[in-house]
């Protein structure tokens, strides 16, 4: 083989690992990411605006979630029990208190709680163990004392009565069994009753759940029919303290009873926890405090929410700050990022259509005269106006004193304004409200999906993926360029090789 042929094989093989240069001495390699980083200035871009797309993705969610959270607030905001909230207050409130719901009237009630409800109970008669210790509940009932003594049955067997119908209930035993496990039985069954041992005293209770009376004239727990003797010989039960029924006589006219220490009339439910001393005073008003505190709640949201969407479709936009590709960030430190995001974040919705439509809207809503037929049909005569400084974008300014009025003279009024749920000049605030923030979440959904929604179910996700198409193409049309740049360098390199081979062959037979 000849020097030259040797030369210039060496530089094909080294071609194909992309080192050239040997021949012209050039930089090719350097030369070769020039050229490609003018190249990959469209994919940059391209880039530049998935990654903004992105994030105007997650801006248009960020305000959904605002306003869904709005939204949530209004389901209070159209119950009439947020206008009308009613207090109740007793004369003696250790011995009977009261609420009262929306429908409650206002005024005095009189309550005399003469007698309270009891469950019917059985108690053992004496203590059920036998010698100088007590039974061990947790050990075997073969190996304990008992006063009665004790032969463990495999069943056991009592009798619930309701209205003169008996139920049997069955137990079974093992011999596993302890007292404690017994009794845990008997109260995990279904049959309306609950046993417990009393290790202080000594005895075994057992107990309907349910207070009042429920077999009237008769025992509500019967024994007779357990033939094994560990009810009445065992436990020593069988005397039973009677139920009985609350009695309570109300303002001073009727006397009624309840099976529970409990009682609801016109819209407000007693609870009795003693006899009264003589009759109680239940005084139903207002809770003024309570609507209002409700209301300027929901007024706070709104106005957080308005500021917030505000901020956003005036937020100014930074065009010279695109976003950084990664080869950018390598050379900047994090606050530098920091920094330089911020300000290519700015303005992503600014002026957007959407949301301008949608909080239009809602002002609208807020500045509507409502046609309810009751003593209000606007806010500002509730003391409810939108601020007059243009600056704060229509956020609402509550005159408390006016509000307080308003929910003391006439609540119901009130709640017709906010929350008349019928269609057309009548509509309530609320509902009108409701209507306009669903309009608007769904027309941003549309636009920037859910978070499990796939690219294909949104506006935004469509152009991502699209993007993705793009990026993709033009990265195969990258590689493509590249290959080419090296094969004309390449090819660049075997001419100048020929040359230099020509060239030193001339000089050999000149010096022949």
């Amino acid at each position: 083989m000849k020097a030259g042929e040797k030369m210039v094989n060496n530089v094909s093989s080294m071609n194909s690992m992309r080192i050239g240069g040997l021949a012209s001495g050039m930089d090719i390699d350097q030369i070769v990411n020039d050229l490609m980083e003018a190249e990959r200035i469209p994919l940059q871009k391209m880039e530049q605006d998935k990654t903004r797309m992105t994030w105007q993705r997650d801006a248009y969610r960020d305000i959904n979630k605002s306003l869904s959270e709005l939204d949530n607030m209004l389901r209070d905001m159209k119950y009439q029990k947020t206008y009308s909230t009613r207090q109740a207050t007793s004369s003696q409130s250790s011995a009977i208190t009261a609420t009262a719901d929306a429908t409650a009237s206002n005024g005095t009630y009189n309550m005399e709680v003469t007698q309270l409800a009891k469950a019917a109970v059985n108690v053992s008669t004496q203590g059920i163990s036998g010698g100088t210790e007590k039974v061990d509940p947790f050990g075997k009932l073969s190996e304990q004392n008992f006063t009665g003594g004790v032969t463990v049955p495999s069943t056991m067997t009592f009798t619930t009565y309701e209205n003169g119908v008996g139920t049997e209930h069955n137990i079974d035993i093992t011999e596993t069994d302890t007292l404690n496990s017994v009794l845990t039985k008997i109260t995990d069954q279904d049959n309306g009753v609950r046993a417990f041992y009393d290790v202080q005293a000594d005895k075994v209770v057992m107990e309907r759940t349910e207070a009042g009376v429920h077999n009237e004239g008769g025992a509500e727990i019967d024994f007779s029919a357990d033939t094994s003797g560990f009810f009445t010989d065992t436990l020593q039960l069988g005397q039973e303290t009677a139920a009985q029924d609350a009695e309570f006589i109300y303002n001073g006219a009727v006397t009624l009873t309840s099976k529970t220490n409990s009682t609801k009339l016109n819209g407000i439910t007693f609870k009795f926890n003693d006899v009264t001393d003589g009759s109680a005073n239940i005084t139903v008003s207002n809770d003024v405090d309570a609507s209002v505190e409700k209301i300027m709640k929901f007024v706070d949201k709104y106005n957080e929410v308005i500021e917030k969407v505000n901020g956003s479709l005036s937020e100014e936009k930074y065009r010279d700050y695109k976003p950084l590709t990664n080869a950018q960030k390598e050379d900047m430190s994090e606050k530098e990022i920091e920094l330089w995001e911020e300000k290519a974040k700015s303005g992503l919705l600014k002026g957007d259509s959407i949301l301008s439509s949608g909080i239009f809207s809602m002002r609208q809503d807020w500045y509507s005269q409502i046609d309810n037929g009751s003593q209000y049909s606007h806010l500002s005569e509730i003391g409810i106006e939108t601020s007059p400084n243009y600056l704060d974008g229509g956020k609402l300014i509550v005159t408390e004193d006016k509000l307080r009025e308003a929910l003391q003279n006439d609540p119901d009024s009130v709640y017709e304004l906010f929350s008349n749920d019928v269609e057309g000049d009548g509509r309530g605030i609320i509902n009108r409200l409701d209507d306009s923030i669903n309009s608007t979440v769904k027309r941003i959904e549309e636009r920037a999906g859910k978070g499990y929604h796939t690219l294909e179910q949104y506006t935004l996700g469509k152009q991502l993926k699209d993007v993705d198409s793009r990026i993709d193409r033009f990265q195969d049309r990258l590689t493509q360029i590249e290959d080419r740049y090296w094969g004309q360098f390449t090819a660049m390199e075997k001419a100048i090789q020929r040359m230099n081979e020509q060239s030193s062959y001339l000089m050999q037979q000149f010096n022949g």
